[in-house]
């Protein structure tokens, strides 16, 4: 039993919610005003209609505080730009015209001005909008969204909780604007901006805000004494004032480390902490601190980034321990539910006993509910949960899912020699200029072309038995006619097949492996209104049969120039799913790589020349602390490698990589022996170029001229233009010329008119080389 005493005031709550509705309703109501098709105030009636749906969900749970101001039409960072007034020069006039055409044009950007940079929210697939800040950066307070949320719950009768970016956390987020000298800190704008978020916290205590949350996720990360030294200087003054709500300062996704003392002294009313086993330590860190006498605790015990079932008795212990270190403990998830789909109540193709092994959203928040009613009234209130929880963790460690004696028995088989290819990459280089006969500066895309209207009708279709297999695979023919034709048309090198038959990069080959489930409502916020299906590795994996030959092999057959296979490769595949947390991953990886391998080697067999193992994700699933990176990397690099290393010199293998800081992992990048790796690179203005060049990479690289992320076409001049800066760094003869990533987003007529262009850029800079 717990001690009643020391438990009663135990609370559930959490830091935010999935935004997009059961059926997506966000994502179709804001394509919908993109398109002109839905009225401002229509989008903003459907807003408002999700976020009440998801507060009186959570209260009618049991969620005794619920979260506002997570709730974003884009993205939350960009909302916190927008909330301190940091709006780049060139989207002023925009924002200024039209506040929320203003928000979209920073987003998306415009024909004639380029949006925001985007990149990964730490070592999630979500994406967030890169602050831009300079010397002369001026912040001023606009508190009217995150006001207006607090008074929309409120009004409801809920006990809410205002939840912000920390202002520590905005700054070591931010970069610096372009045409700021390198080597500017925006975290020495960190004065300037305290004030600001000061008077946003007045604005929320005045409009009803008991508590407000400041997330500092930055603080799990390494961080020098300065950045230190920042944090203590934040929270000391945002802890000064009388009139303000009390502070809730929130880390997630690792340990708080060399932060955790100073936030446990700043003066500040509670900290919620991780202590899922992706923070292990935190918890054994706070005591040795001391704890946080007379202070809030919230605890992150329930994952909130991947989907098992919580163990529920280890939760509670850990729960119990933590009762002796605080003023008050109370029951969260580890992070916002943001990076989980809503419901496994309406998945349908799943089995029911392992349905019970997941837990999204709704099912996460009614495990914090039953572990803040066991801990404040002990054990003996939830007895029925814990047995039936004892009985779904039994069911999923027994079932012959996870286990298949024969994969198991290939990957403890592999060599060292597997992993590496039979001929260095100058000999290669070589064979393979010999066998493709490319020009200086060749052209080709990164694999996805437009999904079009036509196929997701086609593929719905075909589920609902409307078509048949026949008639959706000559639907998928005749798309890939139209790709090749077009690429040719154009003057494209290397060719895709366009990739019309996937519904998703990662869920179209969990759909073909052993040990994967996939669901059909599971879906998660990618960015903005990009939303994926990650699927589940619920076992171990093999490859049945050859998953993308036929398809690759017909789209060559409609052409001399080379068509290249397209895979996935196994980092992504993890990093894109929701992986077993029941072995390490790197075992893991190396069960997917084996099953692709078979895929490669295959491809390589029927013809395939040029074969691209896309790891968008190499960078992303990066270890936040340094002292974890080097053990990932090796397993990591050594999966891409066994992936690849069974081919001919000859064939040359391809990489992509997109929307990630990559000057973190050069060496790795370096280590994945690829032939060519093509990058995002267009709204960096080529940064990627210098990073490569920098570390002295010598293969052939691809930074991308065309931010495929954005409707907007650049003209001819501008891919040239970033072309050239490119050549600065990179020799012309390892030079590729190729968009940011796939086109499956965009639509018909800016791909043709961009890719028109990125080829003319091309034929330009050759000419200019010549």
């Amino acid at each position: 039993m717990t001690p009643k005493s020391a438990a009663a005031a135990a609370r559930s709550t959490v830091y935010g919610y999935p935004r997009q509705g059961q059926d997506r309703e966000l994502k179709k109501a804001i394509e919908g005003y993109w398109k002109g098709r839905v009225t401002a105030d229509a989008l903003r009636a459907t807003a408002a209609d999700l976020r009440r749906t998801n507060w009186q969900a959570l209260a009618d749970a049991g969620i005794d505080e619920v979260p506002t101001g997570d709730f974003s039409y884009y993205d939350h960072v960009l909302d916190t730009t927008v909330m301190v007034g940091a709006i780049p020069q060139r989207h002023r006039a925009a924002v200024a015209a039209g506040p929320l055409d203003g928000y979209f044009a920073m987003a998306r950007g415009t024909q004639d001005v380029p949006p925001l940079e985007m990149t990964k929210w730490f070592d999630t697939n979500y994406h967030y909008l890169v602050p831009e800040l300079g010397p002369d950066t001026v912040f001023s307070a606009d508190s009217a969204k995150q006001v207006a949320e607090l008074k929309e719950a409120l009004a409801l009768g809920l006990a809410a909780r205002p939840v912000l970016v920390g202002p520590v956390t905005y700054l070591l987020l931010a970069k610096p604007a372009p045409g700021v000298p390198a080597g500017f800190d925006p975290l020495t704008l960190l004065d300037r901006l305290l004030p600001v978020y000061a008077e946003v916290l007045a604005d929320l205590r005045a409009a009803g805000a008991e508590w407000v949350q400041l997330d500092e996720p930055a603080l799990v990360q390494d961080r020098t004494p300065a950045e230190l030294n920042a944090a203590e200087r934040a929270y000391r003054d945002l802890g000064a004032p009388t009139d303000r709500p009390k502070l809730l300062v929130a880390s997630y996704f690792d340990r708080l480390g060399e932060a955790l003392p100073v936030l446990a002294k700043a003066p500040v009313e509670g900290l919620a902490l991780d202590f899922t086993e992706a923070a292990a330590g935190n918890l054994d860190a706070l005591a040795a601190v001391g704890g946080l006498p007379g202070k809030r605790l919230v605890a992150g015990v329930v994952n909130g980034r991947n989907i098992w079932v919580n163990d529920l008795s280890k939760s509670l212990a850990t729960l119990g321990t933590l009762l002796g270190l605080a003023g008050r403990v109370d029951v969260a998830a580890s992070c916002s539910l943001l990076h989980v789909p809503l419901d496994t109540t309406p998945e349908r193709d799943i089995e029911p006993q392992i349905l019970r092994w997941l837990a999204f959203a709704r099912q996460k928040t009614a495990e914090i509910v039953t572990l803040a009613k066991g801990l404040a009234r002990g054990t003996d209130a939830i007895t029925a949960e814990l047995a039936a929880n004892r009985a779904d963790l039994a069911s999923r460690t027994g079932s012959p899912i996870t286990h298949d004696p024969a994969v198991r028995a290939r990957a403890e088989g592999v060599t060292d020699a597997d992993a590496r290819r039979a001929q260095p990459y100058p000999e290669r280089a070589a064979a393979q200029r010999a066998h493709l006969r490319l020009p200086l500066l060749p052209t080709t895309t990164i694999g996805s072309f437009p999904q079009t209207g036509e196929l997701r009708t086609a593929r719905a279709d075909l589920r609902a038995g409307r078509i048949d297999t026949a008639g959706y695979e000559e639907r998928i023919r005749a798309e890939i006619q139209e790709v090749i034709s077009f690429q040719e048309k154009t003057g494209l090198d290397v060719l895709v097949h366009g990739e019309a038959e996937r519904n998703d990069m990662v869920q179209y080959f969990a759909e073909q492996l052993t040990g994967y489930l996939a669901t059909q409502h599971g879906w998660v916020q990618s960015y903005g209104t990009r939303y994926v299906r990650p699927p589940i590795l619920a076992g171990d994996i093999s490859r049945p049969e050859p998953m993308t030959v036929r398809w690759t092999t017909y789209a060559q057959s409609l052409s001399d120039r080379p068509v290249k296979g397209m895979l996935t490769g196994p980092v992504t595949m993890l990093a894109w799913s929701f992986v077993r947390d029941d072995q390490p991953l790197g075992d893991t990886a190396r069960q997917v790589a084996l099953a692709l391998r078979d895929e490669v080697n295959d491809l390589e067999a029927a013809g395939t020349s040029v074969i691209q193992v896309d790891e968008p994700a190499l960078r992303e699933t990066l270890p936040l602390r340094a002292a974890d990176r080097p053990a990932y990397l090796a397993w990591a690099t050594e999966a891409f490698r066994l992936t690849t290393a069974g081919v001919r010199p000859e064939t040359q293998v391809h990489t992509h990589m997109c929307y990630a800081e990559f000057g973190d992992i050069v060496e790795a990048i370096d280590d994945l022996d690829a032939d060519v790796i093509s990058l995002e690179a267009a709204r960096s203005h080529m940064q990627v170029a210098r990073e490569l060049a920098a570390h002295g990479y010598p293969r052939e690289a691809g930074p991308g001229v065309y931010d495929i992320h954005s409707p907007r076409v650049p003209s001819a001049e501008e891919a040239a233009e970033l072309l050239r800066t490119g050549l600065k760094a990179i020799p012309a003869e390892r030079l590729w010329v190729n968009p940011d990533c796939g086109l499956k987003t965009r639509a018909w007529p800016e791909t043709r008119a961009s890719l028109e262009n990125l080829v003319a850029a091309a034929r330009t800079v050759r000419g200019e080389l010549r």
